[in-house]
């Protein structure tokens, strides 16, 4: 997934970010709100992780304005304040979930896995595809019964398919998941990453619809 995680704390926000690389999301940090505005203008997110509190101001007005826009994508708040009456006001304001500080960082991948899946609508973390098995909770793979090693990125790739695996995904798309801001997107690397995989997990896993994108294989 591409997330955008909104902290202004250094060491917070670097543990945060390498935790979710080593799980194989791309992360956009910013450390102000209106630094989050503008990435919020220029791309999609699948997850965005909000601290109530920011040198330009509180994050509750910011998700507030985020909702009013329509702009529905999934927020997770991570933030010190840890009165039920912040809670309330958090979700109240439109979040999916909310993380008090300190926490570990294993539940906030777990939480993390807990609301992509339920807005991809299916709560359900374990599911099959052709001779695959597909765990999105623990993000491991097993095709015909035997594990198949994934890059971060080719998790990243797969992990679309699998959130979408009706629809068609553009190779535009693809690469808005996999980079943040300051990567370098080459130009094959999509094509490079969907050769990749159908190596692994079978040619016929997903199917390229010529000058569309890409869609997940028929079961």
């Amino acid at each position: 997934m591409r997330i955008l995680l909104i902290e202004d704390d250094k060491v917070i926000g670097s543990a945060i970010r390498e935790q979710l690389e080593s799980d194989g999301h791309s992360v956009d940090w910013a450390m102000r709100l209106d630094t989050a505005s503008d990435a919020c203008a220029g791309a999609h997110f699948d997850l965005m992780l909000l601290d109530l509190m920011l040198p330009d101001g509180r994050g509750i007005p910011f998700l507030k304005s985020l909702r009013k826009s329509g702009n529905n994508v999934p927020v997770m708040i991570l933030t010190a304040l840890d009165q039920i009456s912040d809670r309330i006001e958090g979700l109240n304001a439109g979040a999916d979930d909310y993380l008090v500080k300190p926490f570990d960082l294993s539940e906030l991948s777990a939480r993390i896995g807990a609301v992509a899946r339920r807005y991809s609508g299916n709560p359900n973390p374990v599911f099959e595809i052709q001779d695959l098995t597909v765990d999105t909770a623990a993000r491991n793979v097993t095709r015909a019964g035997k594990p198949v090693a994934l890059t971060a990125r080719e998790w990243v790739i797969f992990e679309a398919f699998v959130q979408k695996p009706t629809q068609l995904i553009s190779k535009a798309q693809l690469e808005d998941r996999l980079y943040s801001f300051d990567s370098e997107v080459e130009s094959n690397a999509i094509e490079v990453h969907i050769s990749r995989l159908r190596k692994k997990l079978g040619a016929a896993v997903i199917r390229t619809e010529r000058g569309l994108g890409y869609r997940l294989g028929e079961a």
